[in-house]
């Protein structure tokens, strides 16, 4: 496996439009303002923050079951700021589409802006031939609130090109989460 560059990056995006929307640098300043970076790194691409997400409340005393999960545990909440309650979490979604080549593992690391402000971001890897938005959860290990910032960076996305194609990718198995658009809840 080979750690692909912003160059192989910024091939894939404009040649298989596997990022879409795609910048092709890294955006630190938006109508002169500072912002959390997004765009194509050295070595990978860190994706935004849609504006649409679930944050978790306890007010119905559910239990959390990924087999039958109950989406009244969630809050709907569409603004460009969500503010995740102390030792609580929040669903999102990445404003990038994403398709994944064949010989292609993706895994996707919070950014350290987040990190150093105790909000874990969490992504399982996208696998060969997967394709769609990235749901985000945002995990606030602090016992303040704290806010999660939308359309800017949350993570970085880093591409492992293997030498050999898969033989069943998530595409020939069917995956559940193929084709997901917006934040999607767990899925049995």
């Amino acid at each position: 496996m080979t750690i692909r560059s912003d160059r192989w990056i910024r091939q894939m995006a404009a040649g298989q439009g596997m990022i879409e929307p795609f910048e092709p640098s890294q955006i630190r300043q938006s109508d002169a303002r500072r912002i959390i970076s997004y765009g194509t790194s050295s070595y990978g691409y860190d994706v935004r923050c849609a504006p649409e997400f679930k944050v978790f409340t306890n007010i119905n005393s559910a239990i959390v079951d990924p087999k039958v999960f109950d989406e009244s545990s969630f809050v709907e909440v569409h603004e460009d700021v969500c503010i995740i309650p102390p030792n609580s979490f929040a669903l999102a979604r990445t404003v990038e589409y994403f398709r994944i080549p064949r010989n292609v593992l993706t895994i996707c690391l919070g950014k350290s802006t987040y990190a150093r402000c105790g909000i874990i971001v969490n992504v399982t890897p996208l696998e060969p031939e997967w394709e769609g938005h990235v749901t985000l959860e945002f995990s606030n290990s602090t016992p303040l609130p704290a806010k999660i910032y939308a359309n800017e960076g949350v993570a970085q996305m880093i591409f492992f090109e293997s030498d050999d194609v898969c033989e069943v990718s998530y595409a020939d198995r069917a995956g559940k989460y193929q084709g997901q658009r917006g934040v999607t809840l767990p899925r049995a």
